[in-house]
């Protein structure tokens, strides 16, 4: 990867966790556990929540094993960054949003034993910055392997056929 599109990285996860862990600390701050603000009456609320679970509740109370699978995947998109290189500026954005989503939600689980959440539309679990990182970063990469041809089988060295090789 060149110096600027680790800088590039490097800098949308440091964004991606430092508006996490402010608008957490300003949720903290401003509300006791449960309570709730309207934002758009009967549409949005804050509603201050720690979630010690995943995404929709699942492995409540599981907090080493989540923090075991984060390191697992941030462990992973090192490994991909320093090994294959991804060329596509979707798939190193989405891994970017990934890896600064996943630190986020990490921070809380390591030192405050769950998970600050907050934004409340009523009708889908609470969530927060971290979740959104992640959630847009996934939507990206999968974009990227359904409508890029970049990931697909690579003609095989010294085949000019344009072809793949079979093996």
């Amino acid at each position: 990867m060149t110096r600027a599109r680790a800088l590039a990285f490097a800098v949308t996860v440091a964004t991606v966790v430092v508006i996490d862990q402010v608008t957490k600390a300003i949720v903290r701050a401003s509300l006791t556990l449960n309570d709730s603000i309207p934002v758009i009456d009967g549409v949005f609320w804050l509603t201050r929540v720690r979630n010690t679970g995943a995404a929709f509740g699942m492995f409540r109370g599981q907090q080493w094993l989540l923090i075991s699978v984060a390191f697992v995947v941030l462990g992973v998109i090192a490994w991909t960054l320093a090994r294959v290189r991804p060329e596509s500026w979707l798939v190193r954005w989405g891994l970017a949003l990934v890896t600064g989503g996943t630190i986020g939600n990490l921070i809380d689980r390591v030192f405050l034993g769950g998970v600050t959440d907050f934004f409340n539309l009523g009708w889908w679990p609470v969530f927060n910055v971290a979740d959104i990182s992640l959630d847009i970063g996934v939507v990206l990469i999968v974009v990227w392997l359904l409508f890029s041809r970049d990931h697909r089988e690579a003609p095989a060295s010294g085949d000019t056929s344009g072809e793949a090789s079979a093996v």
